[in-house]
């Protein structure tokens, strides 16, 4: 595990604290989850990305494949 140090303006830093205590949760794990959180969305969103990018001028293919999957 890395230990990070990180400057918040001290009115911030209070209400993240009073945010964890409102939790019941060290600040530590409540810094812990916000990054948890950040990264998934962060990895959706390079995930769409990737696959627009694929997808990129190949809008008749994909309008073949909906007819196909609707029956037509």
């Amino acid at each position: 595990m890395t230990a990070l140090t990180v400057r918040l303006p001290d009115e911030k830093y209070r209400r993240l604290k009073a945010l964890a205590q409102s939790r019941g949760t060290p600040l530590n794990r409540l810094i812990d989850e916000m990054a948890t959180l950040m990264l998934a969305e962060f990895d959706a969103e390079t995930r769409f990305k990737l696959r627009a990018e694929r997808g990129a001028n190949r809008a008749g293919r994909g309008l073949e494949l909906l007819e196909k999957a609707a029956g037509h």
